[in-house]
């Protein structure tokens, strides 16, 4: 009974070109995730930053007219936003 070492050295090779074939595919999934789930943030951060802006500069005062409302829909919009990109992207996932 004879083993043919050619056998295991191309099985070996085969081996290790698919692991990092899938490895490389993992990462590319893990980083597009990652970057989808930025995306879905972006709104929710911009409107964060819109209102630590306005009151930075002093443009809203604590006398605003509505300051607390305005405070609030700017942030239902970012967040709405948020969650309609979020949506979208599991959306698609799924197809």
């Amino acid at each position: 009974m004879t083993i043919n070492s050619s056998f295991f050295l191309s099985y070996t090779k085969d081996i290790f070109h698919d692991s990092i074939f899938y490895m490389v595919n993992f990462m590319k999934l893990k980083a597009l995730q990652a970057i989808k789930i930025m995306i879905a943030l972006a709104p929710s951060l911009i409107s964060i930053y819109t209102l630590y802006w306005l009151q930075y500069n002093e443009i809203w005062t604590s006398e605003t007219a509505h300051r607390g409302k305005l405070s609030v829909a700017t942030l239902v919009i970012g967040m709405g936003l948020s969650f309609l990109i979020q949506s979208y992207f599991k959306e698609h996932q799924q197809k």
